[in-house]
């Protein structure tokens, strides 16, 4: 089968490959660039461990194709902490309320909450848990992940405040 040259940035490093036409994106991501970070958890979209931000969209990974994503600007799990090092919000307020546990679920859920409070940056219980729905736990109850994404949330805001 031949191969099509794909150029994308990914958590602001340009990249380019050449891939099969049936290459999906979270394989492209996990086997062609050794970023682990977003997970395969069932293949069929329900679960949403592969999430990733694709041109400022949430998307399950395991339903794209890489050629699809030619030319966008890709954020995985691995780009949202600052280039020093330093956690996001998100992740640190995972880690201090406890939003994980056996953790399979973190980085799609993170991904996932990171576009929702680009688009609603003070959501409520409610608009979390539609938000967070199309990514399943199977661990946490989801109790401490909704408290996880309101205390990144409250943090984001009172930086931003700051900032004004």
């Amino acid at each position: 089968m031949s191969k099509i040259d794909v150029k994308m940035t990914i958590n602001g490093s340009a990249v380019e490959k050449s891939v099969e036409p049936r290459t999906l994106l979270i394989h492209f991501l996990r086997e062609d660039l050794d970023m682990t970070g977003p997970h395969i958890g069932c293949d069929t979209s329900h679960c949403g461990a592969c999430t990733v931000d694709l041109d400022g969209q949430s998307v399950k990974s395991c339903t794209v194709f890489a050629v699809q994503a030619n030319g966008a600007d890709v954020t995985t799990i691995e780009g949202i902490a600052a280039a020093d090092g330093t956690m996001h919000a998100l992740q640190e307020a995972f880690r201090e309320h406890h939003g994980l546990q056996c953790g399979f679920c973190t980085p799609g859920m993170i991904t996932r909450a990171y576009r929702l409070l680009q688009d609603n940056p003070n959501p409520t219980d409610q608009e979390i848990r539609y938000g967070i729905s199309g990514n399943l736990c199977r661990c946490t109850g989801y109790q401490n992940i909704i408290k996880s994404i309101k205390a990144a949330a409250e943090q984001l805001n009172s930086v931003q405040e700051a900032a004004e």
